[in-house]
């Protein structure tokens, strides 16, 4: 019955919802201390087999599909749970955008609340499902901690009321479940279940392991500390040992019904109920507690366990050893990064204030390398210090830039600068990739977040952008120090000279200086900016920046024409192109000369800047080199003998 509504669950049997909630009934604490607790199981997988796809947005079921909701809740309880969690996992201020139902964030929430305690009614418990932002936070994404732990707050206060505990669910960061727990603890005092998800090897996504999230999650005040989703109940088993050494909190365990796989087009889960009874039989043998599922498990899976919990009841362990770590440990750098000087000749520059000078190549369409080799032999015999070679640029389909560079310093013996961007890797990738370049020796990095998909060639392709360019700064750093992406050790470290961009025109300068604090912060050797076309609006804004800073290179971009000049004014963000320099290009083209006109205006930006900056970068646009030559021959001049390269 897809269009009935359910019975309105502010009024059960005549008794208003919140008042269900102060039935005579053990606190849940107190109940899971006598006895095991057996929850529910998907939520997602079951409304997918219903009809929804998984691009819709789950959680506004509450408001379009209740019926459902309520039903798949109904037919847990029936199958022996104790308690439900209610569907709200999703429904927070990052994820809800996704689906433009952000303003509905209230609403779905009490109603998914108020659909589970409808079900539960009152002997039986609600929890409030609590799941991550959907985004990296600090330092790596680009949420702050401050603004997950207020989404998280604003979520536990609106539920508060309707719940008799909170479950964090599902979460691969550390950093991230620890902040959801504390804006928890800011709007209730309400029971917290804490789960991690883990891989087979027992480490998060950021490679923390399953023991260390428990010592730190007791710390922060988690109630009972468990692992959910994952790969399937095998490796909660076997990470279960370690918890166990790690917590005295009661272990919760709710895993996947195994892997996804998909056949005809549907997604099926492997994983039988009497092969969930026996993990939950081994789980409540070593001292578990709370049993439930995560991704496709159903009411059967849910009946296999309560039968288990049922024939195996209590088992007591021994307390974990004490005392635990604190909860913020430091995180011990193995290693200091290698001195600048040492890591590249574009470090032995930078750090001599040398005044390095950079060319930009663009790899081509084709793999036919020929005209860029060609180019960049050209410009290495000038002496240019480093090419540098962007990843993707205006989100076009070009040679790797990274076999680009290896062609170019393995055939010509330059160095190459790496463009490396957050738009087509995930965080896994990016990690592969930064091993995979330091395995290559390709030592020099310009590290940007990228230009989105819908401004190149293939607009309807999908975007990553899993972190931006602070966030890699922040990956990068860690890598130099022999830290991985989750801040463990990996027995080495890479040797990069890394920079980021710094956009002199941006229409939010304040936010763009402070986006350049952060990079500063997150140990950048240098930076490069936009195009220079306006020199005086540059060297103001350049009197803004700290006087501890890393050093500058100025962009420099010969217009090759009276078009490109209003391409770059009109279509290219980031770059401003001011109407006095248009205008001297249209009296330019009017007389044939455009060309001349734009390596002239690029030399007079040189010669204004090149007191003031620490290097150039200069593009060679369509990879003709003879204009980037006589910007780089006018830079060499004007610059000092003592810091030439």
């Amino acid at each position: 019955m897809e269009g009935q509504q359910p019975p309105s669950p502010r009024r059960v049997g005549g008794c208003c919802v919140l008042s269900l909630i102060h039935r005579d009934r053990k606190p849940l604490l107190q109940a899971l201390a006598e006895d095991v607790l057996v929850l529910d199981g998907a939520m997602g997988t079951e409304l997918y087999s219903r009809g929804l796809s998984f691009q819709d947005c789950f959680d506004a079921a509450n408001l379009d599909r209740p019926q459902w909701v309520l039903e798949i809740h109904r037919s847990y309880l029936d199958a022996g749970a104790q308690g439900v969690t209610a569907n709200t996992f999703g429904a927070n201020r990052f994820r809800l955008i996704r689906f433009r139902r952000e303003r509905d964030l209230p609403s779905i929430l009490e109603r998914g609340a108020e659909l589970a305690r409808a079900a539960a009614g009152a002997q039986r418990y609600v929890l409030g499902s609590v799941g991550p932002t959907g985004a990296e936070i600090e330092p790596i994404g680009r949420i702050a901690r401050a603004e997950a732990r207020a989404a998280f707050r604003e979520v536990a206060a609106i539920l508060d009321p309707l719940v008799d505990a909170f479950a964090l669910e599902t979460f691969n960061n550390i950093e991230e479940i620890v902040e959801a727990l504390r804006g928890v603890r800011e709007a209730s005092d309400k029971p917290v279940f804490a789960y991690v998800t883990v891989d087979s090897q027992g480490l998060t996504l950021h490679g923390t392991r399953a023991e260390v999230c428990a010592a730190r999650l007791d710390q922060a005040g988690a109630d009972v500390i468990g692992l959910n989703c994952s790969t399937g109940p095998k490796t909660i088993v076997d990470a279960l040992p370690r918890l166990v050494e790690a917590t005295g909190k009661p272990l919760a365990a709710r895993p996947n019904a195994g892997m996804p796989r998909e056949v005809d087009g549907r997604v099926f889960y492997e994983s039988t109920p009497d092969y969930f009874a026996r993990f939950a039989r081994r789980f409540l043998q070593a001292g578990g507690r709370v049993l439930g599922g995560c991704c496709g498990t159903t009411p059967e899976h849910i009946r296999a366990l309560h039968r288990a919990a049922r024939a195996i009841g209590v088992q007591v362990r021994e307390a974990a050893p004490a005392p635990h770590p604190p909860a913020e440990p430091p995180r011990p750098r193995p290693h200091t990064p290698l001195p600048l000087a040492q890591r590249s000749r574009l470090g032995q520059a930078l750090a001599t204030r040398a005044f390095p000078m950079s060319v930009e190549l663009v790899p081509p369409r084709t793999p036919d390398m020929s005209a860029v080799l060609e180019a960049a032999k050209v410009v290495r015999d000038a002496g240019a210090t480093v090419i540098n070679i962007p990843d993707g640029p205006r989100a076009s389909a070009r040679v790797s830039n990274f076999a680009a560079a290896v062609i170019l310093e393995r055939e010509l013996g330059v160095e190459t600068l790496l463009h490396f961007c957050c738009r087509d890797r995930n965080l896994l990738g990016m990690q592969s990739d930064l091993m995979g370049a330091a395995a290559l020796n390709l030592r020099n990095l310009l590290v940007v977040t990228g230009d989105p998909p819908y401004v190149g060639n293939y607009p309807n392709v999908t975007a990553v952008f899993d972190v931006d360019s602070i966030g890699l700064c922040n990956i990068v750093d860690n890598l130099n120090h022999g830290l991985d992406l989750g801040g463990n050790e990996f027995g080495a470290q890479t040797h990069f000279c890394f920079g980021a961009a710094f956009n002199h025109t941006a229409l939010e300068l304040e936010r763009e200086l402070q986006r350049f604090g952060w990079k500063v912060q997150a140990g950048i050797d240098f930076a490069i900016t936009q195009p220079v076309f306006d020199a005086s609006r540059f060297l103001e804004v350049l009197a803004r920046l700290p006087a501890a800073r890393p050093p500058l290179l100025a962009g420099i971009w010969p217009l090759r024409s009276l078009r490109n000049a209003e391409f770059l004014a009109t279509e290219v963000p980031g770059v401003r192109v001011p109407e006095p320099l248009l205008e001297r290009m249209r009296a330019a083209d009017r007389a044939g000369r455009a060309a001349e006109e734009g390596v002239r205006i690029a030399i007079e930006t040189v010669e204004a800047l090149a007191g003031a900056v620490q290097g150039f970068q200069i593009a060679a646009p369509f990879n003709k080199p003879q204009p980037a030559l006589a910007v780089l021959e006018a830079a060499r001049a004007c610059v000092p003998a003592a810091s030439r390269t």
